[in-house]
């Protein structure tokens, strides 16, 4: 997958993705375990843990062009690797009655790819023109459907939340001025219309970026998803099993910190109002403290990689939470 903040060159065959070593280190592949890669994307990871150990891996990817792409890499690990169309956060239900066995790892690697940048009539792209779309599977409400029905209030929210947009208001306003006139279908003249409405600009930063985020994760609900694949991982891993999770910025980087902080962190779950109640074991040690970051050399290599975050915990015996302690 491909950071959130930045618009840039799509995956080539061979690549290989963000923070690769720590993620392998993290999840420390062996031969007869079973890994589920909830991100498939381009298959670097699911790959990578095919050639480290004699292992298999269930890919899961909503878009069906990746599941397409993974067709070569299925043949060359014949037997070892299952590609399933599905969302993340619905991973234990799309294993079920799949894997032989317990689940050793899962790794996730959060937001949209660089090939689905790469495809302009993908929509995702505020660089190359085409349908404004951003769906990242086959069904749903698209870019368009939003910008043109959300009323002005409610798209500024949007672009203010999912995009971290201060100009959020000034943004919808245009939108909302522009759409009156005639509807907002392409992704350059969407682009053109955000450029417009931001007084200033940052270095290194195009005015749309933002505000593409913010869309982006409204049609594919990628932060209610984040919250689902995490609780559906805690489900499905064994006692000892890993969760590596590569985020790209702050908004999912919180969840998934907040996610394993709980988690990891025994809590009676006691309020002043309510009886106390019996304490709730952790179902996570973490592996790290802090988050992992890519060095120098790797930025050098591939600039895309500079706000990459990995997160990694590993599974103790405890029962997993009730769906209510999410967050």
């Amino acid at each position: 997958m491909i950071s959130n903040s930045g618009d840039t060159a799509a995956d080539t065959p061979g690549h290989v993705p963000v923070l690769l070593d720590a993620v392998l280190e993290a999840l420390a592949p062996r031969d007869g375990a079973i890994y589920v890669d909830g991100t498939f994307g381009g298959g670097g990871y699911s790959a990578a843990l095919l050639a480290a150990a004699r292992c298999r891996v269930l890919g899961i990817d909503r878009d069906p062009e990746a599941l397409r792409r993974g067709a070569a890499l299925t043949e060359k690990y014949r037997g070892r690797l299952d590609l399933i169309e599905g969302r993340f956060g619905d991973m234990d239900r799309l294993v079920d009655g799949i894997a032989p066995g317990p689940i050793a790892g899962v790794a996730l690697d959060l937001g949209v790819s660089s090939m689905q940048l790469d495809r302009a009539e993908r929509g995702f792209s505020f660089r190359l023109d085409g349908p404004l779309d951003m769906r990242m599977g086959r069904d749903g409400t698209s870019a368009a459907d939003l910008v043109a029905e959300l009323p002005e209030p409610r798209l500024a929210a949007l672009i203010r939340d999912f995009g971290e947009e201060r100009y959020a208001r000034r943004i919808a306003r245009a939108i909302a001025a522009h759409r009156q006139r005639q509807p907002i279908r392409r992704t350059n003249e969407l682009a053109e219309i955000v450029r417009g409405a931001v007084p200033t600009r940052e270095p290194g930063l195009d005015p749309a970026t933002r505000t593409f985020q913010a869309l982006r994760i409204a049609v594919n609900d990628e932060l209610g998803e984040i919250d689902r694949g995490l609780a559906a991982a805690e489900r499905l891993l064994m006692p000892g099993g890993r969760l590596a999770v590569v985020s790209f910025h702050s908004l999912e980087d919180v969840r998934v910190k907040n996610f394993l902080r709980r988690r990891s962190a025994a809590t009676s779950g006691a309020s002043r109002h309510l009886p106390q109640a019996p304490a709730r074991p952790p179902s996570f040690t973490l592996l790290w403290r802090r988050a992992v970051r890519p060095g120098t050399d790797e930025i050098a290599r591939n600039p895309r990689a500079r706000s990459a975050r990995l997160r990694a915990a590993e599974r103790t015996g405890a029962p997993p939470w009730p769906a209510e302690t999410a967050q």
